[in-house]
């Protein structure tokens, strides 16, 4: 017998899945119920439209995201900045894991098009933590206007998700780690 819990986990794992690989607005709520084997009364107990669904697939995968990025980098050995290089590195990672389609929290809001959805917001949270927490690995490098680094650093973190999804290009990461460490030289050079 399958718990709570369990039918949660579930609807939430096959909602997941299915929003990420074939698109949030492609899925329904009758695919998600015959994938996950939860009955619809079920899934409305829990989450009481689609949209709440989405809101929490987000959620979700921005707590596993924060949390697989922060071990990463925390477990990544050198200095300050490598750490803040190797933020690249989680990411090519991540592109050759097979099945990537992009940035889920990009994929939700290009198919959201409401801007006072939910889970616009929580994509909007999730760049913006990302974003602070390249700005506190700048700022433990002993890097100037760290603010700023970890703003620039996100615009190479989205143009190689945006490189994968659209040339299926494995380097786009290494390339924006390349350029990360050339642009970080060339401020340090300059005494920024």
């Amino acid at each position: 017998m399958q718990t709570s819990s369990g039918a949660r986990d579930r609807l939430l794992d096959t909602a997941s899945e299915l929003f990420y690989s074939e698109g949030i607005n492609a899925t329904g709520i009758n695919s998600i119920v015959a994938r996950s084997g939860v009955s619809k009364p079920t899934l409305y107990a829990y989450f009481h439209s689609k949209d709440e669904l989405i809101a929490a697939v987000l959620e979700r995968a921005e707590r596993d995201r924060a949390s697989s990025l922060a071990t990463w980098v925390n477990s990544y050995p050198g200095s300050p900045r490598d750490r803040l290089l190797a933020v690249f590195d989680w990411l090519a990672q991540r592109h050759s894991g097979g099945g990537w389609r992009g940035c889920a929290f990009v994929n939700a809001a290009a198919e959201l098009v409401d801007p006072q959805h939910p889970a616009r917001e929580i994509a909007r949270r999730q760049k913006r933590w990302m974003g602070n927490f390249l700005a506190d690995l700048a700022r433990d490098a002993g890097i100037a206007d760290a603010d700023q680094v970890g703003a620039d650093l996100m615009l190479l973190v989205d143009g190689a998700n945006a490189r994968m999804v659209v040339d299926g290009d494995l380097r786009a990461a290494m390339d924006a780690r390349r350029l990360a460490a050339l642009w970080l030289d060339a401020r340090e050079s300059r005494g920024l």
